[in-house]
């Protein structure tokens, strides 16, 4: 066992020389220390390489298994200027291995495992009780907005919540981190993306200009127009209307199931989610001049025009959004550029810890879908 351990640490380390090489193991027992530009939660070491993967950054991970002494399910995503980990050290529960950025990436990867005495804690929008993890798991995948769940079994110390199923949500659609206002740009997002599932209905939607919807905000958003908000707030589950700030692309999303308060305000346009009907989705169709997607940069490529850059991120499976550079006010070349971007939207626990009788899982949408495509 000892001499095919040291086999594939020599046979991945040689891999390495090839910066595009595709190196789908596993190192077990070993860490690459340092190098940290994201920690996450995971279940696993399969779970944290596809983050890693998804990540516009990430070239290589470790993750602290279960068994590990302290820190477990921390997934941790590094990056270098070589491309390689500065250093190797054996350290027991630890997992490491590398992007499958090189790979023919799976963008909707299917995770089946479940998780016995696993919580995912976090992210809750649903509750009911039911007779099984896998009576939970199958509402999970056909509730479109599920990502996860967490099931609390028959033997769990407080009875009075035996037997329910937690559903959670984590976001699925690509959204910029930062978008802000700089001359010489235009940015925005890939034609290729299908953001929302399909409904036969078309939503019909308002927008309240200057009005401000005040109070009740639970979660803070950057978005590029009140349709781009309205959008966000559609696929949230626990968003009941949103206000948007176009001065600072500010998007509120609020939660008040009983009242609304307005108020007049320049530069604010509040308006109402749309449930179970085709969303517009025309502002991913636009381009914004003078709207910089800031960060997440995966590659870059020189172009001479923004509908260039839109048609290379459309053409890239990997590219989610983009911002084109002019080249005149940055480049001393003065070559336009089209960079191509992406964030993580595969399903992402808030925390991940060890509870006794819990199952914990991921919903099976993508296992299905990748089921029908083989038929």
């Amino acid at each position: 066992m000892e001499s095919r351990f040291v086999s594939v640490c020599l046979l991945l380390i040689s891999s390495l020389s090839f910066s595009q090489a595709c190196i789908r193991g596993f190192l077990e027992n070993v860490d690459f220390p340092g190098s940290d530009i994201a920690n996450l939660f995971s279940p696993s070491a399969e779970h944290c390489q596809e983050l890693c993967s998804q990540h516009p950054s990430c070239l290589f991970f470790s993750f602290n298994r279960p068994d590990k002494s302290s820190g477990s399910f921390q997934c941790s995503l590094k990056s270098s200027t070589s491309g390689h980990p500065r250093a190797q050290v054996l350290q027991l529960g630890v997992t490491s291995g590398y992007s499958l950025k090189p790979c023919n990436l799976d963008l909707t990867p299917c995770f089946q495992q479940v998780f016995e005495d696993v919580d995912f804690s976090g992210g809750d929008y649903r509750t009911f009780f039911t007779v099984s993890f896998e009576e939970c798991q199958r509402v999970c995948t056909q509730d479109p907005v599920c990502q996860f769940f967490t099931y609390i079994t028959g033997n769990f110390t407080t009875s009075n919540i035996r037997y329910k199923c937690h559903l959670k949500f984590s976001w699925y659609v690509p959204r910029p981190p930062a978008i802000v206002l700089k001359t010489g740009v235009i940015s925005g997002f890939s034609q290729n993306s299908q953001l929302t599932q399909h409904f036969d209905t078309v939503c019909q939607s308002q927008l309240f200009s200057d009005t401000d919807f005040r109070g009740s905000d639970f979660l803070e958003l950057k978005a590029v127009s009140a349709e781009h908000c309205q959008f966000l707030c559609s696929v949230h589950p626990q968003c009941t209307y949103f206000s948007f700030s176009r001065i600072d692309f500010r998007c509120f999303l609020k939660n008040n199931p009983n009242n609304i308060m307005t108020r007049a305000k320049s530069g604010v346009t509040s308006g109402i989610p749309t449930h179970l009907c085709q969303i517009d989705e025309s502002w991913a169709r636009l381009t914004y001049s003078g709207v910089d997607f800031s960060g997440s940069d995966i590659s870059f490529a020189v172009v001479n025009s923004t509908d260039q850059c839109q048609e290379k991120c459309t053409e890239n499976p990997n590219c989610q959004f983009y911002t084109y550079h002019n080249g005149s006010l940055i480049f001393s070349d003065h070559r336009p550029r089209c960079y191509m971007k992406r964030v993580i939207t595969m399903p992402v626990p808030p925390k991940v810890k060890k509870l006794d009788n819990v199952v914990s899982g991921f919903t099976l949408r993508n296992c299905r879908s990748a089921e029908k495509a083989q038929d």
